[in-house]
């Protein structure tokens, strides 16, 4: 028993701050996780659907239902993290995930491929990709905080853009059930190392966030200048989930989310066959503009240092009215060269979603983090499920994608409007002592 404690307590001691090595770990969950979200059912759904014979649709239903189950979860998942940490529910995503993947690598039944990608979606994506990590970079990071989320939302599209070629060129040689087989033992094989790395926050294991030192230094005289080269973060307001729910500013947020992600989603789950059905691209070539958009989400860090100088909500405001133009933009694709310069600038405007978990941080703090983001997720969650089936069944009505053009540029307008509206919240503390006065 002792060894075992022993084992289970003991974790690497990397020569740079370990809370990088929390969130390089959570990124092999992000990776396997993504090889079940939307963005990659949407780059191979030809593939299914060429060798199982099922339509698109019920691709784009299987999609929306695993992220709506995700967003269902969330908040429980959120308050979950708050309370006991991520230390074991990370390692149980992966177990969960790859056994999962090992059934739909086997199944010819449609009810039992939807069913199992349904609840491996649900509960693999706020452990892996979505609440869990975001909660594990706000804990660890504080004067870094836009860059640690910036990397945890760059985790899925990266992998999003490795996995739709991968499993691409495994087909060629054998087929998709043989990339999801291979799948789902790298993620059985991920649980081990999910286990001895992550832990809850920086002070469980002697640390503080950002690897500053215990204490900051004092002058040694009367008027020495203190040393700033580990400045004290500024304090954080105390929220709580409920006084969170009650404020405009959360409402706001979370419905232009709802129609950003809606937009984005659609216009993403249906790029590779609207490419292929309105320009000469194949669906090979189509497939490499969606990865190559999905590449470009390494602006992500680069949305993480311009909100550190402009703000998140004012960077959300320009990739939302940027994504508009480039709804625009895509209707006027007719040749490979235009749709790579759409897919790399589609890459960058989308991308700029983690923005909004950022918002959260600055204008809600760390103590509730994982609830407030685990509130949120329902929204994302939502949006990302109606624009993957929403696209679909509009193309099988009417045979064309002209709806969701429309419908996806004044979705991202009206989101861009709604940040614009939004304003920091008061501090509850601030509040009850207005209210006393």
């Amino acid at each position: 028993m002792t060894t075992l404690m022993a084992a289970l307590h003991w974790r690497p001691h990397p020569p740079f701050f370990y809370g990088w090595l929390v969130l390089g770990t959570g990124a092999l969950g992000a990776f396997v996780a993504t090889s079940i979200a939307g963005v990659v059912l949407g780059g191979i759904q030809g593939l299914i659907v060429e060798e199982t014979g099922w339509n698109r649709s019920t691709i784009g239903l299987t999609a929306a239902a695993g992220v709506w189950g995700s967003g269902l979860l969330a908040p429980f998942v959120g308050r979950l993290a708050d309370r006991h940490g991520p230390r074991w529910m990370m390692p149980l995503g992966t177990l969960f995930l790859g056994l999962g993947l090992l059934v739909l690598a086997g199944t010819n039944a449609i009810w039992l491929f939807f069913l199992v990608a349904v609840l491996i979606r649900a509960i693999s994506q706020p452990l892996l990709i979505g609440v869990v990590p975001q909660t594990n970079a706000v804990n660890f990071f504080r004067r870094q905080r836009n860059l640690a989320l910036a990397l945890t939302g760059l985790f899925r599209p990266i992998s999003g853009a490795i996995l739709i070629p991968l499993i691409s060129a495994v087909a060629v040689v054998s087929d998709w059930r043989t990339a999801f087989h291979g799948l789902g033992i790298f993620s059985l094989l991920c649980t081990l190392p999910m286990l001895l790395v992550i832990r809850r926050r920086p002070e469980d294991i002697g640390l503080r966030p950002d690897g500053d030192p215990a204490e900051s230094p004092v002058p040694a005289r009367t008027g020495a200048k203190p040393d700033v080269s580990h400045p004290t973060p500024r304090s954080e307001p105390v929220w709580t989930a409920r006084a969170v729910l009650r404020t405009r500013t959360f409402w706001f947020i979370a419905i232009a989310m709802f129609l950003s992600v809606t937009s984005s989603s659609a216009i993403g789950f249906n790029l590779v066959p609207y490419l292929h059905d309105t320009t000469p691209l194949s669906t090979n070539q189509a497939a490499g503009v969606l990865s190559v958009g999905t590449l470009f989400a390494l602006t992500n860090l680069v949305w993480g240092y311009v909100a550190d100088r402009l703000t998140p909500r004012r960077c959300m405001i320009g990739a939302m009215l940027g994504g508009a133009g480039m709804i625009l933009f895509l209707i006027a694709v007719d040749s490979l060269l235009s749709a790579y310069i759409f897919g790399m600038l589609w890459g960058i405007v989308s991308s700029a979603q983690v923005l909004v978990y950022m918002i959260l941080a600055r204008y809600f703090g760390q103590s509730s983090y994982g609830a407030i983001a685990g509130a949120m997720r329902p929204f994302e969650a939502g949006g990302l499920g109606v624009g993957q089936s929403l696209g679909t069944l509009l193309y099988d009505v009417t045979g064309n994608y002209d709806g969701l053009i429309l419908a996806a540029l004044g979705a991202h307008l009206l989101a861009a409007l709604l940040m614009f509206l939004v304003r920091p919240p008061v501090p509850p503390s601030l509040v009850s002592a207005s209210d006393a006065l």
